[in-house]
């Protein structure tokens, strides 16, 4: 895994993803870390928004952007939508799973002429990091394991380390990269009876 790559419950759900199907749709909202996801596993990436050779390359023979040690990462594929049913082909031609990954934030607009992927895409949607994913939660209950009928098990871990008004700097900011500021965030509304906890 790349220096710096925090793991993540998705990553073991992108394993099981590609090894079911030839091709992993990895779907998400914007900076929720998709593509940094999908590297990790990726033989080789293709990142169609900023590579115009291979865009061009599309439009000669899609078997070129094709070609590459595979899994073979299509990041942002929606910027070229004819890729789609192209990947649908050389899945086909294959018979193996885990050939392709595709990421993007935006969804092209329907196309009657784009196949469903039935058969040949598996759709994981990823969230951004839980707290514990992102180092500032301890994890201490297991959602797996209620759900197996397991009793909760978590010992008191005295005063709470995630203060209330760290709680609403995240809520207005976001997550993003705030792990590695030194001194936390700085918060995107003024402090007011809005940072102090509920009564």
């Amino acid at each position: 895994m790349a220096s710096g790559y925090r793991s993540r419950i998705a990553d073991g759900e992108l394993r099981a993803c590609l090894a079911s199907a030839g091709a992993v749709v990895n779907e998400g909202p914007k900076a929720c870390g998709k593509t940094r996801l999908a590297q990790q596993l990726a033989a080789s990436t293709v990142l169609l928004d900023v590579d115009t050779a291979a865009r061009q390359a599309l439009a000669v023979d899609p078997a070129l952007v094709l070609a590459g040690p595979r899994p073979r990462l299509l990041d942002e594929w929606q910027v070229e939508p004819a890729l789609w049913n192209q990947v649908r082909r050389a899945v086909d031609a294959v018979e193996a799973p885990g050939q392709f990954l595709h990421t993007g934030s935006a969804v092209p607009a329907d196309d009657a002429e784009r196949h469903t992927g039935a058969g040949r895409f598996s759709f994981l949607r990823l969230w951004t990091m839980t707290l514990r994913e992102s180092g500032a939660g301890q994890g201490g209950v297991s959602l797996a394991a209620l759900l197996a009928g397991e009793p909760p098990s978590c010992p008191d871990p005295g005063p709470p380390a995630t203060t209330w008004s760290r709680c609403v700097r995240w809520t207005c900011n976001g997550w993003m990269g705030g792990g590695a500021i030194p001194g936390g965030w700085e918060p995107c509304c003024a402090p007011s009876a809005a940072t102090s906890p509920p009564k």
